[in-house]
């Protein structure tokens, strides 16, 4: 509850201040005319701003999270609870100080006559569109716990389909990280003790080893280009991606990529699949549900292929003859698609998809970890024997000169 400080004045003609919590400012002003004061001035006390706020704005509430949130709501609802005291419950019980205070704004929404929908779509960046939409159909029909449910489901699986890809990924990454640190410790330490070395003996250098010690001594003195250089291509990158046709184009080349690109459009059918269908079967008109999938497919091409079939489905046609037109989507998910229109099963069948697909992300993910590993023990191998030879060479020369 927001805090007013006013300034007043007494039956006796006295200064008076000070400060009233209360909802509005037409609240305070009517305690204050109870009071018999004569209202100078009325402001409302903007609270000091704390860094652990500011910090826990920025921070996003994570996914296991929601998932627990929706899976004990659903619960409660269906125990008979009204959703006020399950909102109470929740921000008691969460531990995400984040999700806490969400809910707490979520329950004195709700508690102030708006509905979950309404209290829900004013944090964005914590409850989605897709959630958002979803509890606005549930509220419409009734099944507020069934739709919960129904989310909590939705979210496991994305979670599980992300940890699936940060498992796979952890390994390549840390090896990665470990050969990085390796080079740049050759470079910055180890090869300019060897080039001291060289020039002592006045060594006839070959053309590998010069460019190697002329490329660390380089790094060494002008190592503040280097990283300025590669600062201003990550801020360049992002430039770029932050726009519209950006975006589109750097998508469009991730999906180019041998095996990622596979990988990544494997993802986006699946998320697509799972997003329409849940949205599908929780009671969300059809375009509304293609316009919801546009926003949380995560590929900009896919985006653009689902919004002109969204088009297409308004001007009267079915929804799998204008996703086969965009060639994006393979012809065994259009024609599943096709078939549960005609039978009236489209959720049913677009789940069908997602969980082929995820399987398909899995599979995909075990080959190109299989693949990854030997082909970075295989270049950094080659990295570091390249070095090695263009160090060791002039000394082998040397020894032989000697003898």
């Amino acid at each position: 509850m927001p805090t007013f400080r006013y300034n007043a004045m007494d039956a006796g003609g006295r200064n008076v201040a000070g400060s009233l919590e209360a909802e509005s400012l037409d609240v305070v002003r009517a305690k204050l005319n109870d009071l018999n004061y004569h209202v100078v001035s009325i402001r409302e006390s903007k609270p000091r701003a704390n860094p652990m706020e500011w910090l826990n704005q920025l921070q996003r509430v994570k996914l296991r999270e929601l998932v627990l949130f929706s899976r004990q709501f659903a619960t409660m609802i269906d125990a008979g609870l009204s959703v006020v005291k399950c909102l109470d419950i929740l921000q008691q019980q969460s531990r995400d100080p984040k999700l806490k205070d969400v809910i707490g704004q979520t329950k004195h929404d709700v508690g102030s006559g708006a509905s979950l929908t309404d209290a829900l779509a004013k944090h964005p960046r914590v409850f989605s569109s897709l959630y958002v939409n979803m509890i606005r159909s549930a509220e419409a029909g009734g099944i507020l716990d069934q739709v919960l449910d129904r989310l909590a489901g939705f979210l496991e699986k994305e979670q599980e389909v992300r940890n699936k890809v940060k498992s796979a990924m952890m390994y390549p990454s840390v090896v990665f990280i470990f050969a990085v640190l390796m080079l740049c410790a050759l470079i910055f330490f180890v090869l300019p003790k060897f080039k001291v070395i060289f020039e002592s003996m006045e060594l006839k250098l070959p053309l590998a080893t010069r460019m190697l010690l002329g490329f660390s001594a380089f790094a060494g003195q002008y190592w503040w280009v280097l990283g300025g250089l590669l600062v201003g291509l990550i801020i360049a990158y992002r430039a770029f991606a932050a726009t519209e046709r950006g975006r589109f184009h750097l998508d469009a080349l991730k999906l180019k990529i041998p095996i990622m690109g596979d990988l990544m459009l494997k993802t986006s059918i699946s998320r697509f699949a799972r997003t329409f269908g849940t949205l599908i079967s929780s009671g969300v008109p059809v375009l509304r549900a293609l316009e919801i999938t546009v926003e949380t497919s995560g590929n900009r091409v896919v985006a653009d292929a689902i919004s002109r079939a969204r088009s297409s489905v308004k001007e009267g046609e079915k929804i799998s003859t204008p996703l086969y037109g965009t060639k994006i989507f393979p012809v065994m998910v259009v024609q599943m698609i096709a078939v549960g229109e005609e039978t009236g099963r489209l959720d049913h069948m677009l789940v069908k998809v997602s969980d082929f697909y995820d399987d398909e992300v899995d599979a995909t993910l075990k080959g190109l970890t299989s693949l990854i590993e030997p082909l970075m023990i295989v270049g950094l191998g080659g990295i570091v024997g390249l070095i090695a030879i263009s160090v060791i060479s002039p000394i082998y020369s040397l020894v032989g000169s000697i003898k």
